[in-house]
């Protein structure tokens, strides 16, 4: 007697087809045949992405060669030593960073409120026949030459600014240690000073922080500029609440970028400053120094470790700017206005 067959199951599945009718919702992916024209210009655009990283290899291996003489001849003492004294052999970089560092700090401190304001008021309050105006002018300020700021800074700016500085040392020295002058109440205790200095870099950093900032500011998405509008809010409100916000991450890196910009001022420094190689403790008294001033004011008169010393100063300053446009660059990359420009 052979066995009953079992019944087949009532709801069996048949095998499943592969689905030729996608998602509607899904978007698809459209790609196009590469024309051999396409395949050069990417080859270029490559390449020329590529030439950046050549190039800053390049200038890194140039300092670190020529350098490696210095940085051998005092060790790790080229970090700590604030003299600069090459035929004894007692040199170092101690005293001039953080002087030029202190030069940069003060430019952010009086460049960004001001740069910040004029973005917001170019991309927001502005009418549009002065916006065009006003972004030609910015434009304009950062194509004038370093040492067109010097001058004016050297000439203009320190006869008329010492009123000032004499003001701020008698009536806030006190209070304020930094501020006050200990050199006595004469001209000269006031002039080629980092405060004098961190002014006219001011001066230099404020367009670039602008452009960056004002183009940021100009992305906010326009949704949400309606409907802040729409649930009452004034002008300044929307501005406040979802332009501000938005390009946070932006002003940063504008920051940042003006912060590496200022770090590498040369010419207008070197045209202010009293150079002396003492860490600065009193931004409104005489004297100030900076890396890059120093390279532009020892160059000419350097014999060969002389040289290499200046050359070992630019690397540090090299590698200290590289890190902040780098860190500026990451900044930028993780902010809501960042990843909406890379999108």
């Amino acid at each position: 007697m052979t066995a009953a067959a079992e019944p087949a199951a009532p709801f069996a599945e048949a095998p499943r087809q592969p689905d030729r009718h996608p998602d509607p919702d899904v978007p698809r992916t459209i790609t196009a045949p590469a024309t051999p024209g396409d395949r050069v210009f990417r080859g270029l655009l490559r390449a020329a992405g590529l030439s950046v990283f050549a190039i800053m290899g390049m200038i890194a291996f140039f300092l670190i060669l020529r350098g490696t003489e210095a940085l051998r001849s005092v060790g790790f003492s080229f970090f700590t030593e604030p003299k600069w004294q090459t035929q004894a052999h007692n040199f170092g970089i101690a005293a001039v960073l953080p002087n030029g560092v202190l030069i940069a700090v003060i430019a952010l401190v009086i460049a960004v409120p001001v740069a910040i304001s004029a973005a917001v008021f170019i991309s927001e309050y502005a009418p549009v026949r002065l916006r065009a105006t006003l972004i030609s002018l910015v434009d304009l300020m950062a194509a004038i030459p370093s040492i067109v700021y010097g001058l004016w800074g050297l000439f203009f700016l320190q006869p008329r600014i010492i009123g000032l500085i004499r003001w701020m040392a008698n009536h806030l020295g006190d209070a304020i240690p930094f501020l006050k002058v200990r050199t006595g109440d004469i001209g000269t205790s006031y002039t080629s000073s980092t405060f004098i200095a961190g002014v006219v870099v001011s001066l230099m950093i404020i367009p670039i922080v602008i452009s960056l900032s004002r183009e940021v500011f100009s992305q906010a998405p326009q949704g949400e500029r309606e409907g802040a509008y729409a649930l009452g809010s004034t002008r300044w409100g929307m501005v406040r609440t979802v332009v501000l916000p938005f390009g946070r991450g932006g002003v940063i890196g504008a920051v940042m970028l003006g912060f590496g910009r200022a770090m590498g001022e040369t010419i207008a420094v070197a045209l202010i400053i009293s150079p002396n190689f003492k860490a600065i403790t009193h931004i409104l008294e005489n004297g100030a120094n900076s890396i890059s001033a120093l390279i532009a004011l020892r160059f000419g008169e350097s014999d060969a470790l002389s040289l290499s010393a200046l050359m070992a100063a630019g690397l540090v300053l090299f590698a200290l700017t590289l890190l902040v446009n780098v860190g500026a660059g990451f900044v930028i990359s993780r902010s809501r206005s960042g990843a909406t420009t890379a999108d």
